[in-house]
């Protein structure tokens, strides 16, 4: 599906660096992020990530881009205020975007 450059604009992408990151009782997909974005504030985000980060410890100090106006969704009795970007992920590899922009930076 094709959209216009105004849609796309729609959507804010800003980079935020992640705080903490552990696993989520009772789930073997979903990290609980804790993600600051500078002085837009902090925000928690639940990401199916878990089986890329086995030490989800590896992630804290990370600065990568995330989805920061999409509707909050609960999941597993949790709400998650963004949408860590990445790509990969199955038979392909997993990777992040990391950044050296500051948390709160948009990105253009």
């Amino acid at each position: 599906m094709e959209i216009n450059i105004e849609d796309f604009a729609k959507v804010e992408i800003t980079v935020g660096e992640i705080l903490s990151a552990e696993p989520i009782e009772g789930s073997d997909k979903l990290l609980k992020l804790k993600v600051s974005f500078g002085p837009l504030g902090e925000r928690q985000v639940l990401s199916g990530i878990a089986k890329y980060f086995p030490d989800p410890q590896v992630l804290v100090g990370k600065c990568v881009p995330f989805a920061t106006n999409l509707a909050p969704r609960m999941m597993m009795g949790l709400e998650s205020q963004a949408m860590i970007l990445a790509a990969g992920g199955g038979e392909t590899p997993f990777g992040l975007f990391e950044t050296t922009a500051l948390p709160g930076e948009r990105v253009k």
